[in-house]
């Protein structure tokens, strides 16, 4: 077990490197200067299409709306990230980490749009008339068979990713949570856990992106509302929360309390990877959903999916982040959810503590819906449309395992399969950049026509 675990070790070391980290940046910057800052421009649009997203059009084909394949992507993007990820970033790499989160989002917008498009681009329908993409069906429809063995080999990865990172991880940080703020046990956390995401998980993306439609925006403007409340108990101090995210993106932090210092390396190093492990940019799940929204445009269906980095990292992992550092709690040598516990409870005595704990169960319980539809897919692809019921039963059952057991080991193979599933869906965004490109400039320039005509 000791060489297994070294092994993996090893692995993830790689997976999640300087090498990873600057395939991801490298991807994400290739396009988004092939499409000439393109996503940046529009985030205003594409928040005015994902509103006219509510309501799918009547020529629109797919099986859920625009709005609702972004929620379902949300509902498995906003999650432990946001709270435990955002505050163990700054305990590693200092308050400059929350610079190269940024600049990693910027950059993944592009990432998120191309996937989006590709996967609408590409899509199919299965022997049942939905429709289902990804990774593995653009890789498959879009660059042929020499290269389909990259798409057999994303959908393992995102099969035994979605056990991990989208099921017994999360459950098992819901039962950690609700065990310290509420003393509930956690077979009892993991047993109402499994009958609730039954309920719903079992009645496919429908159903998923309902509730993810309803859930979502409630629990992120909650949690938002909360953040915002801790930041004005500490107005005075945002200026100098600003000051040091920019300063030491570029300058070293020294030790100071319980901090132990970090290096302009660390804060790059920490910020890209939290900042990608948050907003899943580049790792191909997202595009799963987006390929079954209700459209017949990808560059729309791609600038709604690019909000999905502008919102998970620009704006509520910011909010953590400066609730943290305002509160001047991060010099005290804490790391993870309990960091970000400490900020709340230092400007809310009491409720804080609640406030971080509910909403870690709400994040990592919506986390296990949309990943319940990653996996599904992708073991879908493997062994057919017929085997998605076995898929959704043996994951519901995983879920009060996953709340009871002691995961390191878990935590640490999912999250190597987690970063091996972006090597397969690099490679395939990288090479179908030019549709992506070429797409693009169709769609702006037949909407430029339209206007002229008009």
């Amino acid at each position: 077990m000791e060489a297994l675990q070294g092994l993996v070790e090893g692995i993830n070391g790689v997976v999640w490197g300087p090498l990873m980290l600057m395939l991801l940046l490298g991807v994400g910057l290739y396009l988004q200067i092939g499409l000439k800052g393109m996503p940046v421009r529009n985030i205003g649009r594409a928040f005015g299409l994902l509103w006219q997203g509510r309501t799918p059009g009547e020529k629109d084909s797919g099986e859920i709306s625009s709005f609702n394949a972004l929620m379902t992507s949300l509902s498995a993007t906003i999650g432990t990230g946001n709270i435990a990820g955002v505050a163990t970033a700054i305990a590693l790499g200092g308050p400059g980490a929350v610079f190269w989160m940024w600049m990693t989002a910027l950059v993944g917008m592009a990432t998120k749009y191309a996937e989006a498009v590709c996967a609408v681009r590409f899509r199919e329908r299965d022997d049942q008339g939905n429709f289902v993409g990804g990774p593995m069906y653009y890789i498959k429809n879009g660059l042929g068979k020499r290269y389909a063995w990259l798409g057999v080999l994303f959908a393992l990865f995102g099969t035994l990713a979605s056990f991990g990172i989208g099921n017994t991880v999360q459950a098992n940080s819901v039962a950690d949570a609700l065990s310290t703020s509420f003393s509930i046990p956690s077979w009892v956390t993991g047993l109402v856990i499994m009958v609730l995401a039954g309920a719903v998980i079992l009645g496919g993306i429908q159903r998923i992106s309902s509730v993810a439609g309803r859930l979502v925006p409630f629990m992120a403007v909650a949690y938002l509302l909360a953040g915002l409340i801790v930041l004005a108990i500490n107005y005075a101090a945002i200026p100098e929360a600003f000051l040091l995210i920019v300063r030491h993106a570029f300058t070293p932090i020294s030790a100071a309390g319980g901090f132990a210092g970090a290096a302009v390396a660390a804060a790059i190093r920490f910020g890209v990877a939290r900042g990608v492990f948050s907003n899943e940019a580049g790792l191909g799940s997202a595009p799963i959903a987006h390929a079954a929204a209700q459209t017949n445009s990808p560059v729309r269906q791609g600038m709604v999916a690019m909000l999905g980095t502008f919102i998970d990292t620009i704006v509520v992992c910011s909010v953590t982040a400066l609730a943290i550092l305002t509160s001047g709690q991060w010099l005290d040598g804490d790391s993870g959810a309990s960091l970000t516990s400490l900020a709340f409870r230092t400007a809310l005595p009491g409720p804080g503590d609640y406030i971080v704990a509910i909403a870690l169960a709400i994040f990592a319980f919506t986390t296990i819906l949309g990943w319940s539809y990653y996996g599904e897919r992708c073991f879908q692809y493997l062994f057919g449309s017929r085997a998605a019921r076995v898929y959704r039963i043996a994951f519901v059952l995983a879920i009060p395992v996953g709340a009871m057991a002691h995961l390191d080991f878990i935590w640490l193979l999912a999250d190597t399969f987690n970063a091996l599933m972006a090597i397969p869906n690099l490679i395939a965004l990288a090479l179908l950049s030019p549709v992506v490109f070429k797409l693009t400039r169709e769609h702006f320039a037949a909407e430029r026509q339209a206007a002229n005509q008009g």
